[in-house]
């Protein structure tokens, strides 16, 4: 008989992303037990309880359910304070998508309800254990370009809203607290703190680049009707690092387009050009002083592709080994901070003195591992 232990989870919040983790919980990550969806829209658990073999399911009911012993909360952004602290409050431990709160203040609530509680509470982005960024984390830790001295980030995209279909909640990238900087943001902050650690001071300028908009759907009811941007989005921040670096985060989604985003890594004996935080992987380029030109590095670790969930399956081996989770709160709340600290120096004409700390999440280890039996590199 089997001594692996799995351990059984519920996803609440049956939107586009939930796909994804519906995927790969069911047929990647063999710790987690994925038994039951729920929606505030029934049909929408339904059909997805349907595909993936699940169990359609009220939140009450995944909430009550003691075999159940994590949720994970995929909602839209304004949910995420109140599915958490309700599965929270129920003894459940929790993963969310980011941010996890729309205020840092709900934040910093939520980390310590999971801590006078005794729970786990993780949030994403979880692409800083994919393939490619672990990668980048061994370089850099083994020194191969020497100390880090400087990071610069760009992100440029376009938000518009094209649809056809009216509904009383905006769009969550225009609504408050979950505009470009929070929703996008939280990858760059995120890559950053996995490779650099905790963060000691931001500044930056803040902006709601034309906050009246219209309806440009002419098959939208509303076609020609004005609504309002009431989150930022537009920002360019500095930050530095309790290591000494120093980075520019340039994040907007008030351009043209979707450009290529920008990652680079600069050190004292080289330097790394790197690929877009949302991806799990991608191109490396290591350039150190003693070439004269940029190479190539391939990926030496596993999960270089679509791996949204990973996250939640190092939670699970968290909770089995009595460990602290690679995609602990802690980061979240530290991300979610210097977010709003940048904004807030954008108002006052501020620098905003760090207030939480974090510590690097554990890296991944380099183990020999080949298709299925991957997953016991997130084993501690």
């Amino acid at each position: 008989m089997s001594s692996f232990k799995r351990v059984k989870a519920a996803l609440i919040g049956c939107g586009v992303i939930s796909r994804t983790y519906f995927k790969n919980l069911t047929t990647k990550f063999h710790v987690i037990e994925l038994i039951g969806c729920a929606d505030i829209i029934p049909e929408k658990a339904r059909l997805c309880a349907d595909e993936f073999g699940l169990k359609a399911m009220t939140v009450e009911e995944i909430y009550n359910d003691p075999s159940i012993e994590i949720v994970i909360n995929t909602t839209f952004p304004l949910a995420h304070y109140n599915v958490t602290k309700a599965a929270l409050l129920a003894g459940k431990n929790v993963y969310t998508e980011k941010m996890m709160a729309v205020e840092y203040s709900l934040g910093e609530e939520l980390v310590k309800l999971s801590n006078d509680k005794g729970l786990l509470f993780t949030t994403a982005p979880d692409t800083f254990l994919g393939g490619g960024w672990q990668t980048v984390r061994n370089i850099i830790d083994i020194g191969w370009i020497g100390k880090p001295v400087g990071v610069n980030a760009i992100c440029i995209r376009s938000y518009e809203d094209y649809g056809s279909v009216y509904s009383k909640t905006k769009h969550f990238v225009f609504g408050y607290g979950s505009g470009i900087p929070f929703d996008m943001g939280g990858y760059y902050m995120h890559a950053m703190i996995n490779l650099l650690g905790p963060i000691s001071r931001v500044t930056g300028f803040a902006q709601i680049r034309e906050p009246i908009r219209k309806y440009t759907n002419p098959r939208h009811p509303k076609f020609g009707e004005t609504f309002e941007l009431d989150s930022t989005n537009s920002m360019t921040a500095t930050l530095e690092f309790k290591n000494g670096t120093l980075a520019n985060l340039l994040i907007t989604s008030a351009s043209f387009g979707f450009e290529k985003p920008v990652f680079e890594i600069y050190g004292t004996e080289g330097a790394l050009i790197l690929f877009d935080p949302n991806d799990f992987s991608g191109e490396i380029k290591l350039r150190r002083n003693t070439m004269s030109e940029y190479n190539i590095i391939s990926s030496i670790f596993p999960y270089n592709d679509d791996n949204r969930g990973i996250g939640v399956a190092d939670m699970a081996y968290a909770l089995l080994e009595n460990r602290k989770p690679r995609v602990d709160a802690s980061l979240g709340l530290h991300a979610l901070e210097a977010m709003h600290g940048v904004v807030g120096c954008a108002k006052d004409n501020l620098t905003h003195i760090m207030k939480t700390t974090v510590e690097r999440p554990e890296p991944l280890p380099l183990i020999h591992a080949d298709g299925e039996t991957y997953e016991n590199i997130l084993r501690s």
